[in-house]
């Protein structure tokens, strides 16, 4: 499945989707660290340095990835709550849209949330640099997203008052924690984990 990882700024003789693409499911499949650069470099068809025209190492590619799916986790939750005025509803189209996902995303949010901790330091590398900061103010706003959503339904007496922070990131972390072990090749198919978990959300938030 063609993944939806593009950039604003590439051309249509561009090559950085599709080594964003291979990347994923490189990452996704087999690791970050057991992934070979010239793995990815052969699934595009191209020579390793020509990766280099895109991406100064394979830590860059991984930070970009990280970045692009967090706008995008973003950008899907904006738009399944835009318009929605009762919280719980908000809440529940929220969640339904965190695993509104193909597998290929699923790849994506399973590279995402294995290397959270490379957000944490500061990179040597400007270019890398760049995108980890990006991607930092991304999980600042997402984390808004959601505590912003819980404020609005305590202010309007449908959630009792609790610390929504605090509340945001456990009904996070219950959403997240599902790409730890979900495979689309299992017997549980995704549309029935996201009916568990909206529910688990709905009961954490609203009683």
């Amino acid at each position: 499945m063609a993944t939806r990882i593009v950039e604003p700024e590439a051309g249509p003789r561009s090559k950085r989707a599709a080594i964003l693409a291979a990347a994923v499911d490189c990452f996704g499949e087999t690791g970050f660290e057991a992934t070979k650069w010239s793995t990815v470099a052969e699934r595009v068809g191209i020579g390793q340095t020509a990766l280099y025209h895109y991406f100064e190492s394979k830590t860059h590619c991984l930070l970009t990835i990280m970045r692009l799916e967090l706008q995008r986790s973003h950008d899907n939750f904006t738009e399944a709550t835009e318009g929605v005025e009762d919280p719980t509803e908000a809440l529940r189209a929220a969640v339904r849209a965190a695993y509104d996902v193909s597998d290929q995303e699923v790849l994506q949010m399973r590279i995402l949330h294995n290397h959270m901790d490379l957000l944490s330091g500061t990179r040597k590398s400007k270019r890398e640099e760049a995108e980890r900061v990006e991607a930092r103010k991304l999980v600042q706003l997402v984390e808004r997203n959601w505590t912003n959503l819980l404020v609005r339904g305590m202010s309007m007496g449908a959630f009792p008052l609790r610390d929504a922070q605090l509340l945001g990131s456990g009904v996070l972390g219950l959403i997240v924690s599902v790409w730890r072990w979900y495979r689309p090749s299992g017997p549980t198919p995704l549309s029935e984990v996201s009916e568990l978990i909206e529910g688990a959300c709905v009961r954490m938030v609203a009683t």
